[in-house]
């Protein structure tokens, strides 16, 4: 087989493994984060008409002015909205059980007292309370799109979380809006990002900087007098972050979360005695207290436990009276229902997507013939998703009657319940309109028709919950199996290329292979981190995988730096050192790295199952330490250190001595603001300390976007043909042949050591006390291999190395 042939045949099958990887991952990731069947366009006066099996909105309706649209919606409806305006107050991170407690339990005493207009509220029937379940993931943006649409978001909408689009979906906002609503918004600025251009008046606040506790929700407060007093408005949206960013720094027990919950139950009070308590306009307000998600002990939020899952729904308007439908749920609810509920009591159509149930209790002011019809609406809207999910069900008296065995579907147990449930509840509902039982006391009759509504509406929710987050098994597997065949297929051209270069150098000669253990521990890594990768237990304590990894690696890399003690007469980028300093530098590098790891490894328990045993931080927390003198030393270390390594290159001397006086100039101000606001959990922030630490984002944002921007009109690229002692200093790497850009390695040396020390110093900004050390070890880290690498590893195959490269650099990130 000729050569030719052979590179013919190695290229055709790495393109093939390509090819067949990217579709096994495109199919893995459609299946593993499906996109769930929804109803296209907006929610009309179909919704209040039973479903039909190809139902369209009248086009005629778009051209009506909102305030037909909105008589026609009430008369459809046949429920009149028991209120006229809304304020949506969100309290970001609040658990539902500081205000309500858990599991029959009332709060803690703490709690109770820091939050007494609230809990009057409660005693007297005033307010009514409910433990609205998130799902996952807990975080702001999908649990905002769940509460305002009713839908079930996905876990890709944590990415989306950190770059807000627009929600297109139907949802409550935007029914409002067509009605001609006029809506404001005070607080967490992912609100303006959801609805563009739709607010009348709007102040939005950066979650950002989460240790500040003061001004974030200050900035909210200070419009709520002035939106109070006017009437021009009708969704008043507050949206406070501040107690989510107590629970950041400090935890659920930090001493500043019951001051917090003081200051969001005098804001509950000041809505409560101005705008329901004496309304000047005869307006009748609603006031709907929720917040996004919970927090764990640590006040982190973002997964699927019962403490970040536990969010506040609370309706705060006339008293609630007794309520037939009492047993039928207790006070846990989905927070999903929060927009039908709504969308009922205001008398607009329920979001088109939406699988929440009205909350019971919630109209139960209405006439019996009402409370029924609003049931009746939140039936036909769940039956009509349905329908969606499975295409050719029909179920319904009119007009798409006949459930029979013939349309496809009679295999499928649960569609024949969801109808018998559905039928039952509207026959009941049927029989008892048309009787002169509506005139009568009764009320065993109506409490048999809401039951049975219940039945099926519950049953419905959590299908439809269920089929919104469902992974196509199929999809999944037929994705994995490609990326196998890929893989083989990978395996199979690199030892082929594995045999021609180096099998013929490493067969002894009685025929056996040998291998260096470099290269057998790069093999196992790779294998040993794909099959970690198939158990999500082993997902959840990756670190502990990474931390085995990194010593075993920091250990074999020691001792094949022991073995070595050739003169190295390369040029390199620190020439004073040759030959055995050269080694001793490489040695030294690597205990540093072993030091350093080893007390990373023991400063904090991560992961999930280990999280109660003991570790540095705790003993440092318990002990008293003075935690600013460990910000103060990580601090200055930190710009030390930067300095240094930027003085190392002493090619442009002036341009590097501008940049290193910027960082000074940021370094120093981290070092005011640590100084001047002593960052503990026990001491508020303040505005100042705010307006500092946004003077700190610019300046460092500013050096880190200008260097990366200036450098390469400063240090403009050559080609350097030979390694000559004009450029002494100038190489952070050694790529490998001497004909190389050593003027765009100087470019990326200085880049990379400006942004690594903009982001440590943003860190030690942000991070708690006691983890301030934590950035300078990772630091001292980075540093220290990359002084190892940049001495040369020439004694290792090129493919082992750039592995070992790889795999350094992504433990140190981690």
């Amino acid at each position: 087989m000729s050569s030719s042939l052979t590179c013919t045949r190695l290229t055709l099958f790495t393109v093939a493994a390509v090819a067949i990887q990217i579709t096994g991952l495109s199919f893995f990731v459609f299946g593993f984060f499906p996109v769930k069947p929804a109803l296209p366009g907006d929610s009309g006066s179909e919704s209040f008409r039973a479903p039909m099996c190809y139902a369209n909105q009248n086009e005629s309706e778009r051209d009506l002015p909102p305030h037909e649209l909105q008589s026609l919606y009430q008369e459809l409806s046949g429920i009149p909205p028991l209120y006229d305006r809304l304020i949506l107050m969100v309290i970001d991170g609040l658990p539902a059980e500081f205000v309500l407690g858990r599991n029959g339990r009332p709060p803690t005493k703490t709690f109770m007292e820091a939050m007494p207009y609230t809990q009057s509220l409660l005693a007297d029937g005033t307010a009514k309370g409910y433990h609205a379940k998130a799902t996952p993931p807990t975080v702001t943006m999908p649990r905002l799109k769940a509460i305002v649409s009713g839908a079930i978001g996905g876990f890709l909408d944590v990415a989306f979380n950190f770059n807000t689009q627009a929600l297109l979906d139907d949802n409550l906002l935007g029914q409002f809006s067509k009605i001609g609503w006029k809506m404001v918004m005070c607080g967490d600025e992912t609100w303006l990002k959801l609805f563009p251009g739709l607010f009348m008046r709007h102040d939005g606040v950066s979650s950002f900087f989460v240790k500040d506790t003061v001004e974030v929700d200050k900035n909210v407060s200070r419009h709520l007098s002035y939106e109070l007093s006017k009437n021009d408005w009708n969704l008043l949206i507050l949206h406070y972050l501040g107690l989510d960013h107590v629970g950041h720094i400090g935890g659920r027990n930090s001493p500043l979360m019951a001051p917090k919950l003081m200051e969001m139950d005098e804001v509950v009070r000041m809505i409560h005695a101005s705008a329901m308590m004496s309304p000047e306009d005869n307006k009748r307000t609603l006031l709907v207290v929720v917040s996004d998600h919970g927090m764990t002990e640590n006040g982190n939020h973002g997964g699927s436990s019962y403490e970040e899952t536990d969010s506040l729904l609370l309706f705060i308007g006339s008293k609630s009276h007794a309520t037939d439908s009492a047993s039928v749920i207790s006070n846990d609810v989905n927070q999903v229902d929060i927009a039908a509920t709504l969308a009922l009591l205001f008398g607009v159509p329920i979001p088109k997507n939406s699988v929440g149930i009205m909350i019971p209790g919630m109209v139960d002011s209405l006439k019996d013939m009402q409370q029924l019809r609003a049931l009746q609406l939140n039936s036909w809207q769940l039956l009509r998703l349905l329908q969606r999910q499975v295409p050719g069900f029909q179920c319904g008296s009119r007009p798409c009657d006949g459930f029979s065995g013939d349309n496809g579907y009679s295999s499928n147990g649960i569609m024949e319940k969801f109808c018998r449930l559905y039928l039952r509840a509207a026959a009941l509902y049927d029989s008892w309109i048309s009787t002169e039982l509506s005139r009568s006391d009764s009320r065993e009759d109506k409490s048999e028709i809401i039951a049975a509504y219940y039945e099926f509406l519950i049953s419905a929710n959590q299908w439809l919950s269920h089929k919104a987050t469902d992974k196509p098994a199929k999809v999944i597997a037929f994705g994995v199996m490609s990326m196998i065949l890929s893989c083989l297929i990978f395996s199979a051209v690199l030892y082929s290329i594995i045999q021609k270069n180096y099998f013929g150098e490493k067969r002894l000669s009685n025929g056996i292979l040998t291998w260096h253990l470099d290269e057998g521990f790069s093999l196992s890594v790779i294998f040993i981190l794909v099959i970690s990768m198939g158990s999500s237990s082993m997902v959840e304590e990756e670190q502990y995988i990474w931390h085995y990894l990194i010593s075993t690696l920091n250990m074999l890399l020691l001792r094949k730096t022991l073995q070595f003690f050739k003169k190295d007469s390369t040029c390199g980028f620190f020439t004073l050192f040759s030959g055995h300093e050269r080694t001793s530098l490489r040695a030294s590098s690597i205990f540093t790295l072993l030091i350093t790891g080893r007390i990373l490894r023991g400063w904090h328990q991560g992961g999930v199952n280990w999280t109660f045993l003991p570790d540095i931080s705790k003993w440092l927390e318990q002990s008293g330490t003075d935690l600013q003198l460990i910000q103060l030393t990580s601090v200055l270390l930190t710009i030390i250190l930067s300095l240094f390594s930027l003085s190392l290159l002493r090619r442009k001397t002036n341009f590097i001595l501008v940049v290193g006086f910027n960082f000074l100039m940021s370094g120093l101000l981290v070092l005011h603001h640590i100084v001047k606001y002593r960052h503990n959990t026990s001491v508020p922030s303040s505005n100042a300390a705010t307006s500092l630490a946004q003077i700190i984002y610019a300046t460092l944002g500013i050096t880190t976007v200008g260097t990366a921007l200036v450098v390469p009109w400063v240090m403009p690229i050559q080609v350097s043909n030979a390694c000559s002692s004009d450029h002494a200093v100038s190489r952070p790497f050694k790529i490998g042949s001497q004909s190389q850009h050593s003027e765009l390695r100087d470019c990326l040396y200085i880049t990379g050591w400006v942004y690594i020390g903009s982001w440590c110093l943003l860190q030690l900004l942000l991070q708690q006390p006691v983890n301030t050390a934590v950035m300078l070890l990772i630091l001292v880290q980075i540093y220290a291999s990359f002084l190892f690498f940049s001495q040369g590893m020439q004694q290792q195959k090129q493919w082992v190395e750039e592995w070992l490269a790889i795999l350094r650099w992504g433990i140190v990130i981690l």
